[in-house]
């Protein structure tokens, strides 16, 4: 299949993919065909007509590999969101370790529906709506637990260059974030599970304005995937505070060298300009 363009983003998705598909021996799930351009992955169409057609997929790695790293942060009577839940069997299998309370979300009417239909009736305590990421509508302080497996690295699949991404991702990405944090209550804690390394993806995670802590881990056999544990209302490590005020002084060096501009002495239409020149 010709592609236009080979963005890292995709890399990261596609090799993380290929990977979880090896290392499941007893899968069911069907690996769909890519689409023909990385930006796909950002259309809600995609996604409606990949979601008519597939039954389950589990991005990166399934939830037996890093469940235990899930029950060391989750309690069963905490009420979580999952965002871009997708046709995922993730939810429904923390529902049988007994995580009940379980909201899941995503912004494709087709995978909710489908999902709704499959399980509202074996797991009568979960609840599955349509919601976008860049626009949800709960009330402050509803969450004890934000998870999400996939759904960042899909806002970033399009982006060539993962140590400059574009400013129109890094804000869709900060306003992902703020909206997170706003959900949470005042414990709470986010968690992204990733093919993206901690030099890529602890920039956007570890900034003050954020009001968390940053703790990572790593799971998988060929493939290492991350887990990021943000916990609302805990400080960040002096490292991250260290890294962060870097982070900001280099942009604004770099800002300022883009704003200089050559100053050119101006004339009249009719005075000579080569009397300007000094010599």
């Amino acid at each position: 299949m010709r592609r236009e363009s080979v963005d890292i983003g995709f890399c990261f998705i596609l090799i993380a993919n290929n990977n979880q598909l090896k290392e499941d021996d007893n899968r069911t799930q069907e690996f769909m065909e890519l689409p023909d351009r990385n930006t796909d992955y950002r259309d809600k169409s995609y996604w409606d007509d990949r979601y008519s057609k597939e039954e389950a997929f589990d991005w990166f790695s399934d939830y037996e590999a890093f469940k235990h790293l899930l029950k060391d942060d989750i309690k069963t009577a905490d009420k979580i969101l999952i965002l871009g839940c997708g046709n995922s069997l993730m939810s429904e299998q923390m529902y049988h370790d007994g995580f009940l309370n379980i909201t899941n979300t995503d912004y494709s009417p087709v995978v909710i529906e489908n999902m709704r239909n499959k399980c509202q009736h074996k797991y009568p305590s979960m609840s599955w709506e349509v919601m976008d990421i860049l626009n949800m509508t709960y009330e402050p302080e509803t969450f004890d637990v934000v998870l999400e497996k996939g759904t960042l690295d899909a806002l970033m699949v399009h982006e060539k260059d993962p140590w400059n991404i574009s400013e129109e991702t890094e804000k869709a990405i900060e306003n992902v974030l703020h909206q997170i944090h706003t959900v949470l209550k005042a414990d709470g804690k986010f968690i992204s599970v990733t093919f993206a390394q901690p030099h890529f993806r602890k920039p956007h995670y570890a900034r003050k304005i954020f009001d968390w802590s940053v703790e990572q881990k790593h799971f998988g056999q060929n493939f290492h995937y991350y887990y990021y544990v943000m916990q609302k209302g805990s400080n960040l490590s002096v490292e991250d505070i260290k890294k962060e005020n870097e982070r900001t002084a280099k942009k604004l060096r770099n800002k300022n060298e883009e704003d200089r501009t050559i100053e050119y002495l101006e004339y009249e239409d009719n005075e000579n300009f080569l009397n300007g020149i000094e010599l």
